[in-house]
């Protein structure tokens, strides 16, 4: 029974890895990757600009807390 379900599963990964990669390399698939790449870009700039500005206030807040 547990051969079986080895094999059930390792064909179903196989069939599952080889439709995957037959989307990737359309000209859909490419279009997806892509706009994913330019997404994930957006949102590290965005983060980064975040944490720079969160350091900004770090700094000014220790600048008031040393004033005191």
């Amino acid at each position: 029974m547990s051969n079986k379900k080895f094999l059930g599963g390792l064909i179903l990964g196989a069939a599952a890895g080889a439709a995957i990669a037959l989307f990737l390399s359309s000209d859909k698939g490419k279009e997806v990757v892509a706009e994913a790449k330019t997404k994930l870009e957006d949102l590290g700039n965005e983060l980064e600009s975040l944490i720079n500005k969160s350091k900004v206030k770090l700094d000014e807040m220790e600048a008031k807390i040393s004033e005191v």
